[in-house]
């Protein structure tokens, strides 16, 4: 009998972004800091910019920089398709950042 696999850090930050509820958002950082591994913000980043390929799905669209900012949308199909995926939720973004963002912010329990 083979030892369940330990998920390597990527999958500890797909795990974590699919805990985001819709009509919310998150940041890199926050991200970094919970998985519990040495992790950056930066490399959380690298993560999302390769989610689209894993399965299940990923919702990318609600991972934002401590400022709110869409700094990942030109990792998406479109430029204007995070804001799209982001406003779909009820979540208002004007020049590339949530209004209001500390309301949308989720912070993992």
């Amino acid at each position: 009998m083979s030892e369940p696999k330990t998920p390597n850090w990527i999958e500890l930050v797909y795990e974590m972004v699919r805990k985001i509820p819709k009509g919310r958002v998150c940041t890199y950082g926050t991200i970094a800091d919970h998985i519990g591994v040495k992790a950056t913000s930066r490399m959380v980043g690298w993560a999302m910019n390769a989610s689209h390929r894993a399965k299940p799905r990923v919702p990318a669209h609600r991972v934002v920089n401590r400022n709110g900012l869409l700094t990942g949308k030109h990792h998406f199909e479109t430029p204007t398709l995070m804001q799209e995926l982001l406003e779909a939720e009820g979540v208002q973004v004007m020049d590339d950042k949530i209004v209001d963002f500390k309301k949308h912010l989720w912070q993992p329990g």
